[in-house]
């Protein structure tokens, strides 16, 4: 009888360790080479992406073998397979490769000028009183850097639309976000041009605007603008009868200025025209008071330099 064969036995972590100093010299780039033919899924795929031969990757898999004296891949002339050697190593070497391939982008992100493209999204109001003063300022110190701003109130996934980041506001934040506070606390006004009060009258709480005439504000995705209130506690949301409905908040407070009827906008629309005289409040007291808007953006360890330097100029302002 022929004796049994003895099993192949596996390397302990210290005969590795041992192997992989003895060899002269220790070369990162066969362990990367390693890695890349296992994720590739063959020595032609490996070398294409590595743009060398595939006989120069079989090589430097047989050195490294050689050198820790143990197979690390099964060969046939149509595939190739990790042993169970070559997948424990994998499993330890795959972090490592990517913690180094980090380190190095690091240290490119620090020597390179922030450049490139910025996209960010953002409803209307947010865009007109608190980022493009932002931006305008953050571009003069940074000429190289681009900036598209897309106005749009809905929510969207910014990461699979394209975009670096987005403002809306706390309550609308996704929770794998950062998010980081832009601008000041915001408020709802009530306003009305004199001449409407004169000839309707003024309301003095949200129930008293049954049979005003109503500016209503249609968002692009459909759905109609309800009006926030609240008042010692008593928070009210109403969506009032209107007989105009328009798109915009500008539009709102230019027919609000025409004396079309009452109009819900925020008070950074209004204020220049409440200065003024040509809109009055309504029911101030009855105004609610909203967080401040809100950048957010994907919680990724390394965004460009020019994303990173957007995100310090925004925190520098607050």
């Amino acid at each position: 009888m022929t004796a049994p064969r003895r099993a192949h036995k596996l390397p302990r972590r210290d005969q590795l360790d041992k192997a992989c100093l003895a060899m002269s010299p220790l070369r990162l780039d066969n362990l990367e080479v390693f890695a890349t033919i296992i994720r590739c899924g063959g020595f032609r795929a490996a070398a294409r992406e590595r743009r060398v031969s595939s006989s120069a990757l079989s090589q430097t898999v047989t050195t490294l073998e050689e050198a820790l004296g143990i197979r690390l891949l099964n060969r046939t002339t149509r595939s190739v397979a990790p042993t169970e050697a070559g997948a424990r190593l994998l499993a330890r070497l795959a972090p490592a490769l990517d913690d180094i391939r980090e380190a190095l982008e690091d240290l490119n992100q620090l020597r390179d000028t922030p450049s490139g493209l910025i996209r960010i999204n953002a409803p209307a109001p947010a865009v007109e009183h608190v980022l493009c003063p932002l931006v305008f300022d953050f571009m003069h110190r940074y000429p190289d850097v681009k900036v598209e701003i897309v106005s749009d109130a809905a929510l969207i996934d910014i990461v699979e639309r394209g975009f670096d980041a987005g403002v809306r506001f706390g309550r609308q934040l996704a929770q794998d976000m950062i998010a980081t506070p832009l601008g000041p606390p915001l408020r709802y006004a009530i306003v009305c041009s004199p001449a409407y009060r004169d000839a309707r009258g003024t309301p003095l709480s949200p129930q008293d605007l049954i049979g005003h005439d109503c500016i209503r504000r249609r968002f692009p995705g459909g759905s109609l603008a309800t009006w926030e209130f609240e008042k010692d506690g008593e928070a009210l949301s109403i969506a009032p009868e209107a007989r105009l409905t328009l798109g915009s908040a500008h539009q709102e407070v230019q027919a609000a200025l025409a004396g079309q009827g009452i109009a819900h906008v925020f008070d950074t629309y209004a204020k220049p025209y409440l200065d003024d005289g040509q809109l009055i409040e309504l029911m101030r007291d009855w105004s609610p008071r909203l967080p401040s808007w809100f950048l957010y953006y994907p919680n990724r360890r390394h965004p460009s330099a020019a994303m990173r330097a957007f995100l310090a100029h925004v925190k520098a302002q607050a």
